[in-house]
């Protein structure tokens, strides 16, 4: 095989529509803009979503929410998961390791559901009040 062989897969790239060319071709006087009106003009095109001076759907429909942007960056570990890794100090490579938590995670937050049974020291990871309580009452320590 030679590089200047190369082909791509017999129909995988369509002949592109010549408009313009005779009646036969299908696309041929208005070269299918339709007659008239501004759409068939050349520069004659409108903004997205403008419904020719009508409010717009997305004017007429109630903001609602906000879309987080650190919601896919950040993970909640319970406290039994954190028991089962089997190490005595946590960071995010160890859990990462452990494949707890995914590469694009840059924060974790333990939260106090589930048993943990021995000391357990954990290192740039936060925790709520209730894991920072069961992690201190195992005999362990929350370092920020």
């Amino acid at each position: 095989m030679k590089l200047d062989s190369l082909k791509p897969a017999a129909g995988s790239r369509p002949a592109r529509n010549r408009v313009g060319r005779g009646e036969g071709s299908g696309n041929g006087k208005t070269c299918g803009r339709g007659q008239k009106g501004q759409k068939s003009r050349s520069g004659g095109f409108t903004k997205v979503g403008f419904e020719g001076g009508q409010m717009p759907l997305q004017r007429r429909l109630p903001k609602r929410g906000f879309a987080s942007r650190t919601a896919g960056q950040t993970a909640e570990l319970r406290l039994d998961t954190l028991d089962k890794t089997g190490e005595d100090t946590i960071d995010l490579l160890v859990l990462r390791s452990k494949r707890l938590i995914t590469a694009d995670i840059k924060a974790v937050k333990v939260i106090g559901s589930g048993e943990i049974s021995r000391a357990l020291t954990l290192k740039g990871i936060k925790a709520t009040a209730g894991a920072t309580k069961a992690i201190e009452a195992a005999g362990g320590k929350v370092e920020a």
